[in-house]
């Protein structure tokens, strides 16, 4: 008896001894969600957690929502703010059940949204990827050449055809892929810097690509990982435009960091979409 009531008494201890160590490593029972950092994807994100009942926000934030901006929340998620292009790796982390996370960068981590993302937004206006240049290049010829190109119906068939869904064109009547009022001969020789994320957006430029090269005009991708530099090098005319973001995040982009990137272009919509960690469930929310 003795044996057995020694036993019991280390077996208290050992699990006393496991919840305190898992207290002190965060894991509260909470169910944690990782979202976008940055102003506007996170707004983006809370609000798909809203359509599907799972938070409530204030009305005044809108596509500028904050988790402050959260007035009700009855599972008591925990949110963690992270960098967006960090989210499909937050996965693999065993205290985060779930991630909001972007297509470009979903897509990147050969996660299919249209058959992995538990939830998809709508294919909302405001969120249109943009193909922009430094304020002022609005009308220069080389960039209406280039938006020619992506409102093609070529680029339009490669969007539906390669991305079932998960990125879907926003042009309306795309056409050959060349502009009349353009004088493609002046432009023969030219050569045209594009900054985009490797996916979807360079993915799709190298249809543009093919396009502007039967007009001998060069278009040269450079691919940046991150939403931070596209604008900046575009900013300080190391490269000549870009193609990777939507209109929310440009404008607070601007905002802060005194650039004057403007838009040209909308080109398609990445549903973000809400991912599970193994094993977890839309239901286990």
């Amino acid at each position: 008896m003795k044996r057995i009531v020694s036993f019991l008494a280390v077996l208290a201890v050992l699990l006393t001894s496991l919840t305190v160590f898992a207290s002190c490593n965060g894991d509260d029972g909470k169910i944690v969600i990782a979202i976008p950092n940055d102003t506007t994807n996170e707004a983006r994100a809370l609000l798909l957690l809203e359509a599907q009942g799972i938070i409530e926000l204030d009305d005044a934030a809108g596509i500028t929502a904050t988790i402050r901006d959260i007035t009700s929340n009855p599972k008591n998620i925990e949110f963690k703010e992270m960098e967006a292009a960090q989210l499909p790796q937050a996965l693999e982390d065993p205290k985060i059940d779930y991630a909001v996370i972007n297509t470009n960068f979903a897509v990147q981590a050969e996660l299919n949204p249209a058959e992995d993302a538990l939830a998809l937004e709508g294919s909302a206006s405001a969120y249109v990827n943009i193909l922009c240049v430094k304020e002022g290049n609005e009308t220069a010829p080389k960039f209406q050449a280039l938006a020619a190109a992506l409102k093609s119906q070529q680029v339009a068939d490669y969007i539906k055809n390669t991305y079932g869904g998960s990125v879907v064109s926003v042009v309306e009547n795309p056409g050959d892929g060349y502009d009349a009022a353009i004088d493609y001969e002046a432009l023969a020789g030219t050569k045209i810097s594009v900054a985009a994320s490797p996916t979807p957006h360079a993915e799709i430029l190298a249809i543009a690509k093919t396009i502007l090269a039967a007009k001998n005009i060069t278009l040269e991708i450079k691919e940046f990982t991150d939403y931070i530099q596209p604008n900046l090098v575009v900013e300080n005319g190391d490269v000549d435009c870009n193609y990777f973001q939507h209109v929310p995040y440009l404008d607070d982009f601007n905002a802060q960091n005194n650039t004057h990137i403007v838009n040209i272009l909308g080109v398609h919509v990445e549903p973000m979409g809400l991912y599970g960690a193994e094993g977890k469930t839309l239901a286990d929310l």
